[in-house]
């Protein structure tokens, strides 16, 4: 606007639609009224400027020289001179993306209309598709077929199986005449290649992530220097998408990206699952699980899977830790531990164990505090502190042993956690007391930085440093009485101490906590006073010391 007056105030300026450049709504800064108000080369408009809040004063410290308004500087105009071209070559280049990409969502359209004329059929004439799952790899039902031919898809010689799968689009690669879809369906992985009129049709096109689809193909070998899961391919003559899920914003790589914070990918866990790093922690766990009921089973003598309940009225591990409710109008709670209702299933059962949740309120966000967990809990009757030790030692090696014995989990296993070491046997038996003096002789002090003395609840960092620096299991044992449960026995050549364990492994730390139980009545009772637990609703647990 040639001959117009422009004004810039740095402290309460706007730079923003609602200020005009006028003495009563002025820019925020220079730039701003360059981008509003370009400059000419002739009667360009002049720019004012002021700082009516922390502009300098004068000489008889009057603010009121704060509020003239004053030419911008030959400097400031040179700056912002070079930050207009600047914002004007960004504009430029924004208008020219933005013609690009107009052109070609219009192109794209345009191939989209032509897709949807293009209708595929299956061939009647093919031989029958056999349905199998992903990971099916019989001979005597999956043939590959190798070597070379002219055609995509070629069943004249019966040289490959002709099949039909389901899955998910777990990973999608497109090229010019060709598009490389990798399959999942839970049990195995499988890639699936689309050509010819396949991959012109308006699905294939649209085609996105975790959609679900039903391919009907020939198997090949992978073509040399070539890979693909189980280094083989399906090379598809017909396909039906089944579901097609969401892309563009509310795709899942855009709801679940590998940079997302931890609370985004809590609240879509029911996405994450689908990745193959949760997917496979799960399938681990399962089979951990499994080798857990095998081990019970087969140990001598075995232990007999019970189900205690999960809605209880006694705590197990301190009141604080408890979810309570309302149990038709008696107070309840989620139960921390089911080891003392195992203890009630000995006499007639021998000895038992229970794969089952625990819950524990304590809201922290650390891989040790946990609301719900799934808890393996044993019971042994006619036992020694020795042979509890011995027991788990036995059970963690085994279970070990039968998880790694499957080559899936263990492949598994080695790709979650390359550094994995089957932990070597014998255990380190280390007293608590023993404990307290390693930490102090290797100044590992206590969360108040202050040494540890014998009494302490030693914290994780220092457990897990001790372990890591020794470097080999350790069943961690004989813990003070006042730091642990009411229900443990005390050492009788130490009554200072319980006959408990901790069982710490190099780079986790504790993983496994066991006790013995007292079995005297009148030592119970007092332990019940000593908590200050009222023993009313224990009744059925101290039924079992008369």
């Amino acid at each position: 606007m040639a001959g117009k007056d422009v004004y810039v105030d740095e402290d309460v300026g706007k730079d923003d639609p609602s200020a005009e450049g006028t003495e009563q709504s002025p820019f925020k800064t220079l730039l701003f009224a360059h981008i509003q108000h370009p400059p000419t080369p002739s009667e360009g408009p002049q720019y004012f400027t002021r700082k009516s809040e922390t502009g300098p004063v004068g000489k008889d410290g009057d603010p009121a020289e704060r509020h003239e308004w004053k030419p911008a500087t030959k400097s400031a105009l040179k700056k912002v001179t070079n930050l207009y071209e600047q914002h004007k070559k960004k504009v430029a280049k924004g208008d020219e993306i933005a013609i690009r990409e107009k052109k070609e969502a219009e192109k794209r359209q345009e191939s989209l209309q032509e897709a949807m004329k293009i209708k595929i059929t299956q061939d009647s004439s093919l031989p029958h598709a056999t349905k199998i799952l992903l990971n099916e790899k019989d001979p005597k039902i999956v043939k590959l077929r190798s070597g070379t031919s002219e055609k995509d898809v070629d069943y004249s010689e019966g040289r490959g199986s002709r099949v039909r799968v389901t899955g998910r689009v777990h990973r999608l690669r497109t090229q010019k005449d060709v598009i490389f879809v990798t399959l999942q369906d839970g049990y195995g992985f499988l890639q699936c290649v689309l050509t010819g009129d396949l991959v012109k049709t308006y699905d294939a096109l649209t085609l996105t992530l975790e959609t679900s689809i039903e391919i009907y193909g020939e198997m090949w070998e992978v073509p040399p220097k070539q890979h693909a899961p189980d280094d083989r391919e399906l090379h598809a003559d017909y396909y039906v998408v089944i579901g097609k899920a969401a892309g563009d914003k509310e795709a899942i790589t855009t709801r679940v990206a590998p940079d997302s914070d931890p609370q985004t990918l809590y609240d879509n866990r029911h996405l994450v699952l689908r990745g193959e790093n949760s997917s496979s922690v799960m399938k681990v766990r399962a089979a951990v699980l499994r080798a857990f009921r095998q081990t019970y089973e087969e140990i001598s003598p075995s232990c007999l899977e019970v189900t205690p309940p999960c809605m209880v009225q006694t705590q197990v591990e301190g009141g604080a830790t408890l979810f309570a409710f309302d149990y038709y109008g008696e107070k309840a709670y989620l139960t921390q531990s089911s080891q003392l209702y195992l203890e009630t299933c000995l006499p007639s059962l021998g000895n038992v164990f229970c794969v089952a949740p625990s819950f524990r309120a304590e809201k922290a966000h650390t891989r040790r505090h946990l609301s719900e967990y799934t808890h393996i809990e044993a019971e042994l009757d006619f036992i020694t502190f020795d042979d509890l030790l011995s027991h788990l030692e036995l059970v963690m090696s085994r279970v070990i042993e039968i998880a790694l014995a499957h080559p899936q989990t263990a492949k598994l296993v080695h790709e979650l956690n390359p550094a994995f070491k089957v932990p070597t046997r014998p255990f380190m038996r280390m007293k608590y007391a023993d404990a307290i003096t390693w930490l102090r002789e290797h100044s590992i002090n206590n969360e108040e930085d202050e040494p540890h003395t014998f009494g302490d609840d030693i914290a994780e960092a220092a457990e897990r440093k001790m372990t890591d620096i020794i470097d080999r299991p350790i069943f961690l044992t004989h813990f003070p009485v006042a730091i642990k449960a009411f229900y443990m026995k005390k050492d009788p050549e130490d009554l200072r101490v319980t006959e408990s364990v901790d069982c710490l492994m190099p780079g986790v730390g504790e993983i496994v906590g066991g006790s013995m139980r007292m079995e005297d009545y009148d030592e119970l009772m007092a332990a019940y006073a000593r908590e200050g637990i009222d023993p009313a609703p224990y009744y059925w647990y101290t039924d079992q010391r008369k």
